[in-house]
């Protein structure tokens, strides 16, 4: 039996375009409404016949749904919320798929009070946006992490699980905040890093007469993958997620502090150790299957 029979995603870019390709994929008669703030993107996603139907407005899109999905920036994700309340069915399911969690958690429990709500977080992902780079096989063998608070209806959260299996990933229950501690260490600062080195690139190219891009080396281009990511997503989690950025980035600091130190005072010892280290983090994460030993991470292949 099916988690849910007709599913609305709200924001179609990226991650909402996949959930529909892959919905079709997996669960073919599941009716699926979709809707964007963007007329192209709209225009789009019926010219790609991503869905059943595309709506003009959110509140036309969830009516008869009994799952929404909210597929935009997370510093939308309340005004979203409030903009469907009055169209919203009591018995809907609504979820997410934001980065950042304890804020959603409480803008959408504050605008749809009587809605069962399971925040999630499907932790993949490219560079590209847009309805056109989505893929069905996005989430397969990714964690998606459900974040639902205390009073949230057992039976709500057991479909959303569901649902988050049946397009392939693997499922995890957290606490809001704690996923946010854990994010912002493994996903928000590698982000931040990744658009500071590339700006102080990008402010010395003058400086080596464009060097810096005709010499890239695998380390920097990587940097560059992951610093071409959407802005306003990424603006909104730092500001959403500030608290648990700011406190893994002064861990940071003080860590680079350290390293530094070991560099100047030539604590070659110091330096190998370190680094040996880092390279048991890197073979953990291919023997879990988070990624591969190839070249290019695997990412060549959808």
């Amino acid at each position: 039996m099916l988690p849910f029979a007709r599913i609305s995603v709200i924001g179609l870019g990226l991650i909402g375009s996949s959930i529909l390709r892959a919905v079709r994929d997996t669960m073919p008669t599941v009716h699926l409404t979709g809707h964007d703030g963007d007329p192209a993107v709209r225009e789009t996603v019926r010219a790609l016949d991503l869905c059943d139907d595309v709506t003009d407005t959110a509140g036309a899109a969830v009516t008869d749904a009994d799952l929404v999905i909210l597929c935009v920036p997370v510093g939308a994700m309340g005004e979203v919320a409030e903009s469907i309340a009055a169209d919203l069915p009591p018995e809907t399911v609504v979820s997410d798929v934001g980065s950042s969690k304890a804020g959603v958690a409480t803008a959408l429990a504050a605008a749809l009070p009587n809605n069962a709500v399971v925040p999630a977080h499907p932790v993949a992902g490219t560079e590209r946006s847009g309805p056109e780079a989505g893929f069905a096989s996005l989430f397969h063998k990714r964690w998606c992490i459900l974040t639902p608070v205390s009073g949230t209806p057992e039976a709500a959260v057991v479909r959303v699980t569901e649902f988050w299996k049946r397009l392939g990933a693997d499922v995890e229950i957290m606490e809001p905040a704690h996923h946010d501690k854990v994010l912002a260490i493994t996903s928000h600062l590698p982000h931040l890093i990744a658009y500071t080195i590339v700006g102080t690139a990008s402010d010395l190219e003058s400086v080596t007469q464009s060097e810096v891009i005709k010499y890239s080396a695998g380390g920097f281009r990587d940097f560059t993958r992951i610093a071409a990511s959407d802005p306003t997503m990424w603006r909104d989690v730092f500001l959403t997620n500030k608290d648990a950025v700011l406190e893994m980035l002064q861990r940071f600091s003080e860590d680079l502090t350290a390293l530094q130190r070991a560099i100047r005072w030539g604590d070659g010892d110091a330096l190998f150790d370190l680094f040996t280290r880092t390279r048991a983090v890197r073979r953990s994460i291919i023997e879990q299957g988070q990624d591969d030993e190839r070249p290019d991470f695997g990412r060549s292949d959808h």
